[in-house]
């Protein structure tokens, strides 16, 4: 049975109420400070994961310490939603771990009249297409966009079978049920890949490892040449051209219709925010005047994504060796004197060999991990809207 149909069963000759969050949502209240006798696990904004909708970490505060925005308590169930960056999607049920702990003001608490509906009914709801659109529409501000507890609350939200609850909660159930499956998937291939980059980076840090042994080092601009790209005017990229820009962030800012590197070429931010990182293309593309490209002297000597991988494990030493002071920048000369083991040739092929499995694993759009991971969430998001495709009366068209 597909899951229209079923959701058709579902729902034969059943009501569907719009109501506003608010109106199935009960009041919270602040912490008061003063009456504090314990510190209090602090849920600030960055506390809370985008992609896995989970609490990542917290900080211990006191009423000594507590900054301003620690104000909002917090209990078992609650769905907490941040409204600074709204279209984010920052947002979280709360689990007894974090009950009765306080959250940041840039959260609004949505806590669920449990007899009218379930807090994951919520939980999912705030994830829909439609909710990301009423946000869109009803944010302010455009440097720092936020939308307004109150706002938040005045957003609708069906209600199935309203006037008999305990079917109204049998229903949402098991809509809530169908969509955990998606959810529980997506999160078990998430750990997996995090369990996975963890095994990457230490087979990466043994393989590239020669301390103690007789492995001969040279300075990078010994073996590689390094090129600083060329500026292109924005308007002159094009969607629809053949080659990628990169400019010194970590995807391309555009498409251009020619090249001035050839594949095989290593790529490193030259200055701004992402001075430092190391990427790599494999096919030709514009260099920026933001980035150098690197390209190895002898191919006979020397494997380029050898090069790459030892350099993408050095990426802490080169955000270390910015300019202090003004705009992060690494210059030319600071590339060129970075030292490089240089293993025999075919020992650099048996570690890029291996590399580039956890490398699919682990990074690839096309294969691997993030892959199916992505077609999980796109699975979900199908199955979410489709679900909670109610029929809406034109009082609720925002």
């Amino acid at each position: 049975m597909s899951v229209l149909s079923y959701l058709e069963k579902l729902l034969n000759g059943v009501d569907i109420q719009w109501k506003t969050i608010g109106e199935v949502t009960l009041r919270t209240s602040n912490i008061k400070w003063r009456e504090a006798t314990r510190s209090y696990r602090y849920v600030d904004l960055t506390s809370v994961d985008i992609e896995t909708k989970k609490i990542t970490e917290t900080t211990e505060v006191t009423a000594n310490n507590a900054p301003s925005r620690a104000q909002k308590l917090i209990e078992e169930n609650d769905v907490i939603f941040a409204t600074t960056r709204p279209t984010q999607q920052r947002f979280c049920l709360i689990d007894g771990e974090y009950s009765d702990e306080v959250a940041s003001t840039g959260f609004c608490v949505l806590r669920a009249k449990q007899d009218e509906v379930l807090p994951k009914w919520i939980w999912h709801w705030i994830s829909t297409s439609y909710f990301k659109k009423y946000v869109e529409e009803n944010q302010s501000g455009s440097a720092y966009p936020a939308i307004s507890d109150a706002k938040v609350k005045e957003c609708y939200i069906p209600v199935p079978c309203p006037e008999n609850p305990e079917k109204s909660l049998a229903i949402q159930s098991e809509i809530v049920r169908i969509l955990d499956k998606f959810t529980a998937l997506t999160a078990e291939l998430t750990a997996e890949l995090t369990m996975r980059k963890k095994q990457y980076n230490y087979y990466r840090d043994q393989l590239l490892s020669f301390e103690g042994g007789s492995v001969e080092w040279k300075s990078l601009g010994e073996v590689a040449i390094i090129t600083i790209g060329a500026f292109v005017r924005k308007d002159k990229q094009n969607p629809d051209a053949d080659y990628p820009v990169y400019n010194g962030g970590r995807t391309p800012t555009g498409y251009y219709e020619d090249f001035n590197n050839d594949g095989d070429k290593i790529i490193v931010s030259a200055r701004g925010a992402n001075a430092g990182f190391v990427n790599k293309s494999s096919t030709p593309y514009w260099a920026g005047n933001s980035c150098y490209s690197i390209s190895v002297r002898s191919t006979e000597q020397l494997h380029w994504m050898y090069v790459y991988y030892y350099l993408k494990q050095s990426e802490t030493k080169l955000t270390g060796i910015q300019q202090k002071g003004g705009i992060p920048a690494v210059s030319k000369k600071q590339m060129e004197d970075l030292l490089l083991p240089i293993p025999s040739k075919s020992e650099q092929v048996r570690i890029v060999t291996i590399l580039d499995k956890f490398d699919t694993l682990t990074s690839s759009i096309t294969e691997g991990l993030p892959r199916e991971i992505e077609l999980r969430q796109k699975q979900y998001e199908y199955y979410r809207d489709l679900l909670f495709s109610f029929p809406k009366p034109d009082a609720v068209s925002h």
